[in-house]
């Protein structure tokens, strides 16, 4: 019998490293890489790396792959609407990088709605025997917690200024005319004490001056009357160029000048913003 021969496999190549990889091929792999660690691992390898997170392609790669009519219809502007790549002290990730990381759109912005966590976040002026916190006296839907703000018997107010940059919407893609800001706020009364409510919602340029705001101004709810909360709701459309921030303020009190609180409850505040589809 003859010698069988003997069956090699062929040696294999040896596996490509990443950083080996052309730099259109590394940018298809990194896109696949969830932001966080995208930022905090993968930047930190190289320049070559950190080159091509501080950069737009990935991050619109990312964006690309939301299918939803919302994700759509944001690449698009994007692709229209790029950030201006300018470097800012302030915010030294890539502004693509910043939304991605912050996934503004659908969540609220507004931090500490329903007095959770006291007063963390708000400017506060007390009138009266000034603001205070309790449990809800109704079940308000969709609120993060059962627990709202409270007046007194002279007005009291208080304010949460939102950065919508700092939040993750870029300047361009906010001056597109393709965002709407969706603003609400839930308020209500105790049954046997009257209130007035008021809400302003301002939208302002990087200066802080007011270029469009909002204003609702319910009737007085009378004592005896109601019990429990209602919603005041408002979409900024078409605002123009230059908006950063929204300023959200509320005021309250009782009619009756009672010592205490008893005057207007206010709970789930919120600051949305979305694309527009149509």
């Amino acid at each position: 019998m003859g010698a069988r021969s003997s069956r090699r496999r062929p040696p294999a190549d040896p596996p490509m490293a990443l950083d080996a990889l052309p730099p259109e091929l590394l940018v298809q792999v990194l896109s696949h890489v969830p932001p966080r660690a995208l930022v905090a691992q993968c930047r930190l390898v190289c320049r070559a790396w950190r080159d091509v997170v501080d950069g737009p392609t990935v991050w619109l790669l990312q964006l690309a792959r939301d299918r939803s009519a919302e994700g759509r219809a944001l690449y698009a502007v994007a692709q229209r609407c790029l950030p201006d790549g300018e470097d800012d002290e302030e915010l030294p990730l890539c502004a693509l990088a910043r939304y991605c990381l912050r996934a503004p759109f659908g969540r609220n912005l507004i931090f500490n709605s329903c007095g959770e966590k006291g007063f963390k976040g708000w400017e506060v002026e007390h009138g009266g025997n000034g603001w205070a916190v309790e449990k809800n006296l109704t079940l308000v839907p969709g609120a993060p917690s059962q627990t709202c703000f409270v007046t007194s018997f002279e007005w009291c107010f208080k304010r949460q200024l939102v950065d919508l940059v700092m939040e993750g919407v870029w300047q361009e893609l906010l001056d597109s005319a393709q965002i709407e800001i969706c603003v609400a706020d839930w308020w209500g009364a105790r049954e046997n004490c009257g209130c007035v409510y008021r809400l302003r919602v301002r939208l302002l340029d990087m200066y802080e001056n007011e270029v469009v705001k909002f204003s609702a101004s319910p009737n007085p709810v009378l004592q005896w009357t109601e019990r429990g909360c209602r919603q005041v709701s408002h979409v900024f459309t078409n605002f123009g160029k230059g908006i950063r921030y929204v300023s959200f303020e509320q005021y309250g009190r009782d009619t009756r000048s009672w010592v205490g609180h008893y005057g207007a409850l206010v709970t789930h505040s919120s600051v949305r913003v979305r694309i527009r589809l149509s």
